[in-house]
């Protein structure tokens, strides 16, 4: 992406459809008089008069237990430097929402204009009755040590400037596991430290605490290595001032075993690399570009242990490892403070975290047969959902035992499932998505591309690297449109009707033909047929000169569907196809099936949908939990409507008998946990939350999802086609531009799970 658009783009985001990234939303309901008088005047005294006889009721009657402010002067702003409390408001409330998607706590941006300590310490101290707790960022060294220090002393809630102790836990977290495959010992080991601002700190203190000597580190600043015998020099940086008689980093990495890069790119050289010792242990985290790259280091040296910054490579330090978690374990006991314990205990869980199996889910996530403990994984993924459920009872533990926690955990079994419960409110599932199809990008064709939406859809695949776009449709207007989008990626452009086309035309032509002269198809008629690009797209599909395709944006689903299934048809075993919507909801993501296709499928026909939708959850790392849906539960009525969907059962239970599915079951027992097992206990879904619905028709499937969509404002990915002999997947009629690049990543997993699937029966 060119800077010209991504500054457009970003722009765009920040501001539209309404300005921001975070809103409030009311958590009572609100509907009648007497809610209103409850939530205000005159209900409200009560709640205000239990906190006036016992301070800590705040936290039972308000939301101060899940509310953090995450404060700032602005005056080290990501890579931007001193740009003031204004302009560091967008990556405040980025902040926010990084604490709500992946913790379930309610963050709160508060920009200060105040640079002088006292003012600033003062400032949040006056606020501070409002929060459960203090996320400190971008605020400069050395004020920011002085801020935060005053601040965990003067306050009885948590306070972390992330900026220091985020990197410090996550590199910490692995760097222990790095020497651990080396067979080194972090007492012995030499480390050099690139940077001495308040990340380079706070990671240097925080090795120590686990045992690296401070006669082992060397740390460098802007002016080199800091020797005792400089002047001048910042009680911060006076703490690790080195005797060694070295004054460069060249000099310092000889014979080092650990580089830490806090600093600025493309600093580090491969002849540094090269006179490190056996089995280096490099870091380079300096964003957006290291300190080295991580091709050039590992080209450099084949023994290195290599981390960075960067999500596009193994081992990425990344923040968001830790502070949501470590907040919102010391928020579940009311912390008084985020201690050393606290931290170290963060680090410990990520580091033993990283040793267990990894689940199915993450592994499909980042497209890995198995992701395994060592050099190339050495620190958990930021995707990986075990990370809410052992990190934050690990921040719990150690607030109890340092004695810091104001109300300790009783019950870990029923901590941990409101922790589950947390996990399901964000749009996961999509980052998922992405992620995995960005690991091996397939040639996908946009078959209505001369539409402005679908070439915006096209164009972000392009530059997301989710997928290689072809692009079908008149070559002039596209380019012009390519123009306004200032989209100058050299892609493939077709347009069947043009006379370029002619030889491939007419291959295609005579290809279908063959497969159809007995079904009344004439030579003719498939040349015509052709020149249409749905029929066009199918054959460039089944012809293996593309990978897959979607279109449907611009036609009614049936018009569109018709090529399809002339062109590409069935899998082998298939009797029906079937279509799956993913509705990313506040209780997670739900399967929907039959979405689009069979308008009053058999028993028979409800268990193969049933099947193939649970087979599409497994491939994207759900375990499916199936309720197949009635007016009825489990026998209550004799209607034929309910009877076929209690055969369906039947037929699931015999035929795949450890699949987790049951009914006939009306909705909301099938939903609500509670209400499932006092009623139906004997249920194979008693106890689970369902995940997967299969439908007994079209209306109710289609209706329930456009509901949701459009009432809830869940997001859909889908129609995601099933039973197909290849990856086409039909659009809604008018989907939108995120609808559309989602659907280009389900058609890049779809090829990549078929592409998977074939060198097994392979092997």
């Amino acid at each position: 992406m060119s800077e010209k658009k991504l500054k457009s783009e970003a722009l765009a985001y920040h501001a539209k459809p309404q300005p921001g990234k975070i809103k409030i939303v009311p958590s009572k309901s609100y509907s009648t008089q007497r809610d209103l008088a409850l939530a205000y005047s005159p209900g409200v005294a009560e709640p205000c008069l239990e906190i006036v006889k016992n301070i800590d009721n705040v936290y039972k009657y308000t939301s101060k237990g899940n509310l953090v402010a995450i404060i700032s002067n602005g005056t080290a702003v990501l890579g931007l430097g001193n740009i003031g409390p204004e302009a560091s408001k967008p990556v405040m409330e980025g902040k926010s929402l990084l604490f709500k998607i992946f913790a379930d706590i309610d963050g709160i941006d508060i920009e200060i204009d105040a640079t002088d300590v006292d003012k600033f310490v003062d400032t949040v101290k006056a606020i501070a009755p409002t929060f459960g707790g203090i996320n400190l960022e971008d605020i400069k060294a050395p004020e920011a040590f002085e801020i935060e220090r005053r601040l965990k002393e003067e306050l009885d809630i948590p306070v972390m400037h992330d900026d220091q102790h985020g990197t410090a836990i996550i590199s910490a977290a692995a760097l222990l596991n790095a020497l651990v495959i080396t067979k080194k010992k972090m007492e012995e080991v030499r480390i050099v430290i690139s940077g001495a601002g308040a990340a380079a700190v706070s990671c240097t203190k925080l090795y120590k605490a686990f045992g690296a000597k401070a006669e082992n580190i060397v740390m460098l600043d802007s002016k080199g290595v800091i020797r005792k015998d400089r002047g001048n020099l910042s009680k911060e940086k006076l703490e690790f001032a080195t005797e060694r008689k070295i004054d460069t980093l060249s000099q310092a990495m000889k014979d080092a075993d650990v580089f830490i890069g806090l600093s600025i790119a493309d600093i580090v050289t491969p002849d540094m690399l090269k006179v490190m010792a056996k089995n280096p242990i490099v870091f380079a985290l300096a964003n957006p570009n290291p300190e080295i790259s991580y091709d050039l280091a590992v080209k450099t040296r084949k023994d290195i242990i290599m981390a960075t910054g960067r999500s596009d490579h193994p081992n990425q330090v990344n923040n968001v490892l830790g502070f949501p978690f470590i907040f919102r374990g010391a928020l579940d006991v009311r912390a008084t403070k985020i201690n050393e314990e606290m931290k170290m205990a963060a680090v410990v869980a990520l580091a033993e975290l990283t040793k267990q199996p990894v689940p199915e889910q993450v592994n499909i996530a980042y497209s890995e047969t198995r992701l395994t403990f060592g050099k190339d994984y050495i620190i958990p993924k930021p995707f990986d959902p075990r990370l809410i459920t052992e990190i934050p009872p690990a921040i719990a533990k150690a607030a109890m035992q340092s004695g810091v926690a104001k109300e300790p955990i009783k019950d870990w079994a029923k901590y941990h499932e409101k922790l589950l419960q947390r996990s399901g409110s964000d749009n996961k599932v999509v980052r998922l998505l992405h992620n995995r199809a960005k690991v091996n990008p397939k040639k996908i064709v946009f078959a209505e591309a001369n539409h402005l939406d679908v070439l915006k859809a096209a164009q972000i695949v392009y530059e997301e690297g989710i997928a290689i776009p072809i692009l079908l449709g008149n070559k002039e207007v596209i380019r012009e449109l390519k123009k306004e989008l200032e989209f100058h990626a050299d892609v493939v452009i077709i347009d069947p009707k043009d006379d370029d086309s002619l030889e491939k035309r007419d291959q295609y032509a005579t290809r279908y033909w063959e497969g159809t002269k007995r079904k009344g198809v004439t030579l003719y008629g498939a040349k015509t047929k052709m020149r249409e690009r749905n029929y066009y797209a199918s054959m460039m599909v089944f012809e293996n000169d593309a990978d897959g395709m979607i279109s449907g944006y611009s036609r009614a689903y049936p018009t569109v569907i018709k090529p399809i299934f002339e062109v590409i048809g069935r899998a082998k075993g298939v009797k029906r196809a079937a279509t799956v919507n993913i509705m990313n909801t506040a209780r997670g993501p739900l399967l929907l099936a039959d979405t689009s296709i069979n308008i009053d499928p058999t028993a028979e026909v409800l268990a193969e949908i049933a099947v193939m939708t649970a087979n599409l959850a497994k491939a994207f790392g759900f375990e499916p939990i199936i309720a197949m849906l009635s007016y009825a539960n489990f026998g209550s009525s004799s209607h034929p409507n309910a009877k076929k969907v209690n055969k369906a059962v039947q037929i699931l239970h015999e035929t795949h008998p450890n699949l987790i599915v049951d009914g006939e079951i009306q909705t909301d027992f099938a939903l609500n946990m509670e209400l499932h097992q006092s009623q139906f206990p004997f249920s194979k879904l008693a106890g689970k939350k369902v995940n997967t619905l299969i439908f007994p028709n079209l209306e109710s499937a289609n209706i329930t999802y456009k509901l949701l969509k459009e009432l809830n404002g869940a997001d859909s990915i889908g129609p995601i086609m099933l039973g197909l002999e290849k990856p086409v997947h039909v659009l809604q009629l008018g989907a939108d531009v995120d609808e559309m690049v989602n659907m280009a990543a389900v058609a890049v997993i779809d090829v990549q799970e078929r592409e998977k699937r074939k060198r097994k029966k392979i092997e």
